[in-house]
């Protein structure tokens, strides 16, 4: 028999609190066979000891339970994002702080690519830019003849496009579509709000381009994104599940050096509600150890920053105008019960409180009206619920996913412009929902914000704003607590935490290895503990 492969470690921290912390851990056949000290390990027989990580930390491999592949084709297009931000790379390419800045790099892709194929960006973000929005004036001072495509940080959301690209979706200022932005005069700024209108531009500006196209390209690119930040399972949270996207998953994840397993779920906005339920069913045929399926995605708002997610009185801060519902109410409640019916494990994107009380108002009902034991239900993003409405949660055992990076990268802004002080301060909600007892994990919803989420456990923990500012101190959590967000917390509401989310005996042998202890670390320096290697089935990969 082959001798059993064993890491040492200076500490493993197992997020298994009958045995929180070990020495070492064994692996055979790519699961976890045992852990403890030196005397218990040297019991299994005969062993082999690698020491590479002896002065090193082991955690459970990291658990992305909200983000996106396209991640991994986001850097094929031109980054105009606020923040600084790391390429696949690491290196660090610099945010734009204005409208001249963001037309200046345009420009400057234009001239690099001579051709008249369409130019995409993104990550564009213009909360924080004083002035006037950007329009389809300021994108024609960049090319009048080729088609521009720029989306916003909040992803598919919201796009602002050119001149020609309007012309290309077929809007005029005679178009009557609910999502298009208009001047004081009228005329269309080239701003386009909901998932509506950004389909169609993709579909008709950029059908053939590579922009966001999910290819193996961008599976290695993700790969390599998430071996650096410690991810060894990552969800792809809005696929369209066609044939060729499930080429493209079981391609990578076949391959014994791909360094994910990948959890994907199917969107209900690329198919009506009968050709959805039988798609979803043919799903788990192609579950494997590295794929799985079982999870839908429901979108019912926008974004906040983007003043198209759904708020309840008294609406928006500023005044806006009340955002998109992207199911209306009245459908919302019949796609909810079939697919609770079907056996899904429904994740329901909602980021305003109004939204989120539809998806509980309707959840409650098919809930009661056909029980399922251990439906795990989960609200993402789930932003802005206040304590009444987290109870309602609480009773229904629904799974909340919290979108903790908000804090940091718009906080000021929802402070400022989009909920004020008071609601903001309840924003991302980790401590009331750890005082309630409701199942939740943290995520960086990638590339809406970077992937890593040493980062977002401290946004959690710390509850900094990008200026300092700490927002909601009462809402904050343990480094431990946070631990668990990125471990067993998104394990669970994935159905996956037999298998992933701690080091225990006959899981997965997935690792993250850490420089330093988080434990011991002070809490402000969680974000910046280096990541030395992942570990999937008891392979290493270097960070």
């Amino acid at each position: 028999m082959a001798k059993v492969k064993v890491f040492k470690a200076k500490r493993i921290l197992t997020m298994n609190p009958s045995q929180p912390f070990a020495e070492y851990v064994a692996i055979r056949d790519g699961r976890i066979l045992a852990l403890g000290n030196e005397t218990e390990i040297r019991s299994l027989g005969s062993i082999d000891i690698d020491n590479r990580f002896e002065n090193d930390f082991i955690l459970p491999g990291l658990v992305e339970g909200h983000c996106h592949l396209t991640t991994g084709a986001s850097w094929r297009d031109i980054y105009l994002g606020y923040y600084d931000r790391p390429d696949p790379d690491g290196r660090i390419v610099a945010g734009l702080k204005s409208i001249e800045a963001v037309i200046s790099r345009l420009r400057e892709a234009s001239e690099a690519d001579k051709s008249e194929a369409p130019l995409v960006g993104w990550a564009f973000d213009p909360i924080y830019i004083q002035g006037p929005r950007l329009t389809v004036a300021d994108l024609d001072r960049v090319s009048t003849t080729r088609p521009i495509v720029i989306a916003h940080a909040s992803g598919s959301h919201i796009v602002n496009v050119n001149s020609v690209a309007l012309r290309l979706v077929g809007l005029n200022r005679d178009s009557d579509v609910d999502g298009l932005v208009r001047d004081a005069a009228g005329e269309l700024t080239g701003e386009l709000l909901g998932h509506e209108l950004t389909g169609l531009t993709r579909s008709r500006v950029l059908p053939n381009s590579s922009s966001n196209k999910l290819d193996s390209d961008a599976m290695q690119t993700f790969g390599k994104m998430a071996r650096r930040v410690g991810v060894t399972t990552a969800t792809d949270l809005v696929s369209d599940m066609s044939d060729e996207t499930i080429a493209v998953y079981k391609a990578a994840t076949s391959e014994a050096d791909y360094p994910v397993r990948i959890a994907a779920a199917m969107s209900t906005r690329f198919y009506n509600p009968d050709d959805g339920i039988e798609r979803f069913k043919t799903l788990a045929r192609h579950n494997s150890d590295s794929l799985f399926f079982g999870t839908i995605k429901l979108h019912v708002d926008g974004s906040i920053q983007g003043f198209s997610a759904r708020l309840r009185w008294p609406g928006y801060h500023n005044g806006a105008p009340n955002g998109l519902w992207y199911i209306a109410p009245s459908q919302l409640g019949k796609v909810i019960e079939e697919f609770h019916r079907a056996g899904a494990i429904l994740h329901m994107h909602t980021n305003g409180d109004e939204a989120t009380e539809a998806a509980v108002d309707m959840l409650e009902r098919a809930i009661t009206a056909y029980p399922r034991p251990d439906h795990r239900h989960t609200l993402q993003h789930c932003q802005m619920p206040d304590l009444a409405l987290y109870r309602r949660i609480k009773n229904l055992g629904l799974c909340c996913n919290i979108f903790a990076n908000h804090i940091y990268y718009w906080g000021e802004a929802h402070i400022a412009e989009t909920m004020g002080l008071s609601r903001a301060m309840r924003m991302d909600a980790c401590g009331t929902a750890l005082r309630l007892g409701i199942p939740f994990a943290i995520h960086s919803d990638s590339p809406i914000t970077p992937l890593d989420p040493l980062f977002t456990a401290w946004c959690a923990v710390m509850r900094q704003t990008s200026s300092g500012r700490v927002l909601g101190e009462g809402e904050r959590i343990s480094v431990m607590d946070a631990l668990h967000a990125i471990t067993l917390g998104p394990a669970y509401t994935l159905k996956l935490d037999h298998l992933i989310g701690s080091v225990e005996v006959g899981k997965f042998a997935d690792f993250a290895i850490l420089k330093n202890d988080p434990l011991e670390e002070p809490p402000a320096n969680l974000k910046d503990i280096p990541v030395v290697a992942t570990v999937r089935d008891g392979r290493i990969f270097s960070a």
